[in-house]
């Protein structure tokens, strides 16, 4: 075969390992380099949620009287839940885009995993593990913060994180199976973060009610993953949650989480199996 830059001449020698003790190994490698660099991705680790949170929930809502269109409660308490989420959510999907078309483009060390015991599916599966380890990582510093300036009211904010960090996931599969069909320059994760992202935070829920946007745009926020965890963990935090909405909510990301996974996993053996 011949090489060339996108496809090192590498061959793929399949699973001779139990599938967790492989995505384990490369987990390792992972948290062995973030123990050393840490700092040096602090931002998307857990403080953008707590940014958002100071300058949203505790600035701007130092302006924001408890209302009607806040449930009764203050501003803080209304966005803290959902600030998690859409902050989850895009660090999701930056994790799963330039750096996953990295390990197949530029570092290359996708190409290495493959040739060694590990699968291509257990490489896809150890990634989306370590990008939930650093969403829960993320969850539990915002989780403190957010009691500390008083965004909580009840004992269901426990309940937030794990919503939070299944949306951050389920968002982050599909594109992830995404990137590993990408033979560009990535620029493309821009736009997704800049078309997709960004007015999913701002339309779907998160500052105010999907009630209050024009009645033509809202099945956009309605079908929105963001949409589904907001519902979750406001329901959680502020009390009112349904049980059979609820449901409906967590179906529609467990849905979009397993169809990620059936499609990164077919992503990755195409692109690294030879």
């Amino acid at each position: 075969m011949t090489a060339t830059l996108d496809r090192p001449t590498a061959a793929a020698t399949g699973s001779v390992v139990g599938a967790w003790r492989a995505v384990w190994l490369r987990v390792e490698g992972r948290w062995t380099w973030y123990r050393r660099h840490w700092t040096a991705s602090l931002l998307a680790s857990g403080l953008q949620p707590v940014l958002f949170l100071a300058a949203m929930g505790i600035g701007f809502g130092s302006q924001v009287r408890p209302g009607p269109l806040t449930d009764g409660v203050p501003y803080l308490a209304y966005v803290a839940p959902t600030i998690l989420v859409s902050g989850l959510i895009t660090v999701g999907v930056t994790e799963a885009g330039l750096p996953v078309l990295s390990g197949f483009k530029w570092k290359q060390d996708y190409w290495a995993v493959a040739s060694s015991p590990v699968s291509s599916g257990q490489l896809f599966g150890a990634e989306l593990v370590w990008i939930a380890l650093r969403l829960t990582f993320g969850a539990a510093v915002y989780l403190v913060v957010a009691a500390v300036a008083g965004g909580w009211t009840s004992a269901g904010a426990l309940l937030v994180p794990p919503i939070a960090i299944l949306a951050g996931v389920a968002c982050a599969a599909p594109v992830m199976a995404f990137a590993a069909t990408t033979k560009g320059d990535g620029h493309v994760f821009a736009a997704v973060n800049r078309f997709v992202v960004m007015p999913m935070t701002l339309f779907a829920g998160t500052f105010f009610p999907v009630e209050r946007l024009p009645l033509p745009v809202r099945p956009l926020a309605w079908i929105s993953p963001l949409w589904h965890g907001n519902e979750l963990v406001r329901g959680a935090a502020l009390g009112g949650l349904r049980w059979w909405p609820a449901l409906g909510h967590l179906a529609v990301l467990v849905a979009l989480l397993v169809v990620g996974i059936a499609l990164g996993r077919r992503a990755f053996q195409r692109r690294l199996v030879v």
